[in-house]
C-alpha cells in the first residue's frame, strides 16, 4: 500500500511545497486582477442587456468602426484584461445583430437567456472536452438531452441523443444514421464500401424544408437530385398522397427510397406537418422518418397548439435547437434518435488511446457524432431549463404563440396588409399590399421592404418567398415582446412601404 501524502518524507534542504503565490488563471495576472476583471465584465454585460430595449434594434456599422475591426493588427505585446474589456465595450457591444431586442422579429434568432449567459462563463472556466470520460459535463449532457426529449415528448432510450453545434449538424448525424440503416437493409456496408455500386438512395421533403436538409444530403453523397421535393397541400403541409405517388415512381425506376423529412415548424410560415399519416406511410414503406424541429418542436408545450404535434413521437429522429426558442446562448443544437444503435453504429470508431472501460455501456459521446473535442454545451442548457422550469418555458412559448396570433389578427384588420398563411406557431407571413398597387409592384416593394424597415432602427423584420410571392416574415421568440411592439412593427412596415411607393 502506498503511504499517504501526510507520511511522505521531504529530502533535506528542499521545501515541502512550492513557493506560495497568489493563484489565478495563466496569463490573467494575480487572482485579484482576474476577480476585478470578472466583476467588471459582469457589470458590462448586465448594463448591455438592460439597455437593449432602449436602443435601436439594429443599425449599420459606421464605415470607420467596421474598418477598424477588419484591419485590426496582430498585437505584439499583451493587453491587460481591463483593456480588453474596454475594447469590447467600445468596439463590439455597440454593434449587435439585434436579436436580443424585444422588437427583433427577424429569422429565428433568440435573445440569450440570462441563466445561460452566466453558465457560459462557468463552462468556459472549466473548459473540458465533452467527448467522454467521467466528469460532470458528460453526465450532465446525458441528463439535459433527456430533459429536451421529455419537453417535446420524444421517446428517449439511454444514449439516444447528443448536443451539437445546431440543427444543421444534428441533421447530418440523423440522416447519416438513416443512410446507414438503408444501406444495411439493402445488403450494403456503406462504412466500408461507400455508396458506389448500390442503388441510389432517395429522400423526400417539401419545398419549405430548411436548406440544411439539402446540405446534409449533398455532404452524405446522396446528391440533391435524389432529394425529391414533394408538393404541399393547400395548407402548406406535406401532401401524403403526393408522397406515396413519388415513392411508387422511384421504386418502379429501380431506386431505393429511404427517408422522409417532415417539419415541426416550416421555414416560411412555421407550419407543422401532419405526422401521424406520414408515420403510417413510413412504417408501411420501411422508410426513416426524420423531423426538422429546429425552431418549432418546442411549440408542443403550448396547450393551444399541442394538437398539431400529434405523432411527433413516432419519428425515427428529431433535430432541434435549444439555442432558438429556449434562448440557450449559441451554439446548441440537439439530435434525438429512437434507436441508439443506429446512431452509434454510424459513427463509433474508438482508437486504442481512447479506450475507457469507465465510460460504461454507452461509451463516449464522440461515438455518436463527428466531433471528438466537444465543448461543454450542457451547462448552459441545464441552467436555462432549470431556471425557468418546464412551467416557465411553457408559459414563455405560449406567450409567443399568442402574440403571433394577435399579430395575424392585426394584419388581417389592416387594409394595407395581407396575411399569406394561417398562423400555426409563432411565425407570421404577411405583406404590404395597399389598394391600387399593381401585382408586380407589390412583389417589388415587398422585396425591398425588409431592409428599408431594418434601416429605420425601430424594429427588425426579414423577408422570404412563399408560393413565388415576396413577403415579410415576422418570427416571435422573445417573451418580453408586447402588443405595442407588434403595433409598432406594422406601423414601421406601412411607413417604409409608403416611402418606397410614394403613397
Amino acid at each position: 500500500m502506498s503511504p499517504s501524502r501526510d507520511h511522505l518524507t521531504v529530502p533535506a534542504g528542499k521545501p515541502a511545497t512550492p513557493p506560495a503565490r497568489e493563484a489565478g488563471p495563466a496569463g490573467a495576472g494575480t487572482a485579484g486582477e482576474f476577480r476585478a476583471a470578472a466583476h467588471a465584465a459582469a457589470d458590462l454585460v448586465s448594463d448591455y442587456l438592460h439597455a437593449l430595449p432602449t436602443r435601436p434594434v439594429w443599425q449599420p456599422m459606421a464605415p470607420a468602426a467596421r474598418q477598424e475591426l477588419l484591419d485590426a493588427p496582430l498585437p505584439q505585446s499583451g493587453v491587460p484584461l481591463a483593456g480588453l474589456l474596454e475594447q469590447i465595450g467600445d468596439r463590439m457591444l455597440p454593434f449587435p445583430m439585434g436579436n436580443g431586442h424585444p422588437r427583433f422579429f427577424g429569422w429565428v434568432n433568440s435573445a440569450p437567456a440570462p441563466a445561460g449567459v452566466l453558465a457560459t462563463l462557468a463552462a468556459s472556466a472549466m473548459n473540458p472536452s465533452s467527448a467522454g470520460g467521467d466528469h460532470s459535463d458528460v453526465h450532465l449532457e446525458r441528463a439535459v438531452v433527456r430533459w429536451i426529449a421529455e419537453l417535446v415528448g420524444f421517446p428517449h432510450p439511454a444514449g439516444g441523443g447528443l448536443l451539437t453545434s445546431g440543427t444543421s449538424m444534428a441533421t447530418i448525424l440523423c440522416l447519416a444514421a438513416a443512410r446507414n440503416r438503408a444501406a444495411r437493409l439493402a445488403g450494403w456496408n456503406v462504412r466500408e464500401d461507400g455508396l458506389a455500386g448500390m442503388p441510389p438512395l432517395v429522400a423526400y421533403a417539401t419545398g419549405e424544408t430548411h436548406s440544411c436538409v439539402r446540405k446534409a444530403a449533398e455532404l452524405l453523397g446522396l446528391g440533391s437530385r435524389h432529394l425529391r421535393t414533394v408538393p404541399a397541400d393547400a395548407s402548406g403541409l406535406l401532401d401524403v398522397a403526393e408522397l406515396r405517388a413519388a415513392i411508387a415512381r422511384d421504386r418502379a425506376d429501380g431506386l431505393l427510397p429511404f427517408l422522409v423529412v417532415a417539419s415541426a415548424g416550416t421555414v416560411g410560415t412555421g407550419a407543422v406537418d401532419a405526422f401521424d399519416p406520414i408515420a403510417d406511410l413510413c412504417a408501411e414503406q420501411r422508410l426513416w422518418l426524420h423531423v426538422d424541429g429546429a425552431y418549432g418542436a418546442f411549440g408542443v408545450l403550448d396547450p393551444a397548439i399541442a394538437h398539431r404535434y400529434a405523432g411527433l413521437e413516432r419519428a425515427d429522429s428529431l433535430a432541434l435547437d435549444p439555442h432558438k426558442w429556449l434562448g440557450v446562448p449559441v451554439d446548441c443544437g440537439c439530435a434525438l434518435v429512437r434507436d441508439t444503435d443506429e446512431l452509434r453504429g454510424t459513427f463509433s470508431l474508438v482508437p486504442s488511446y481512447l479506450r475507457d472501460e469507465a465510460a460504461g455501456a454507452l461509451g463516449w459521446f464522440s461515438e455518436y457524432g463527428m466531433e471528438q473535442t466537444r465543448p461543454f454545451r450542457s451547462l448552459k442548457v441545464w441552467a436555462t431549463i432549470a431556471h425557468r422550469g418546464r412551467q416557465g418555458i411553457a408559459e414563455d412559448i405560449a406567450r409567443c404563440t399568442a402574440l403571433a396570433r394577435r399579430l395575424g389578427e392585426l394584419v388581417e384588420a389592416d387594409p394595407e396588409l395581407e396575411l399569406l398563411a394561417p398562423v400555426q406557431t409563432s411565425i407570421v407571413a404577411f405583406r404590404y399590399r395597399p389598394a391600387g398597387l399593381a401585382p408586380e409592384a407589390v412583389d417589388a416593394v415587398n422585396r425591398e421592404l425588409p431592409v428599408a424597415v431594418q434601416l429605420r432602427g425601430r424594429v427588425f423584420v426579414t423577408g422570404a418567398r412563399l408560393a413565388e410571392r415576396e413577403m415579410l416574415r415576422a418570427c416571435l421568440l422573445n417573451a418580453a415582446t408586447t402588443e405595442a411592439d407588434l403595433e409598432l412593427l406594422l406601423a414601421e412596415v406601412r411607413a417604409a412601404g409608403a416611402e418606397l411607393t410614394n403613397h
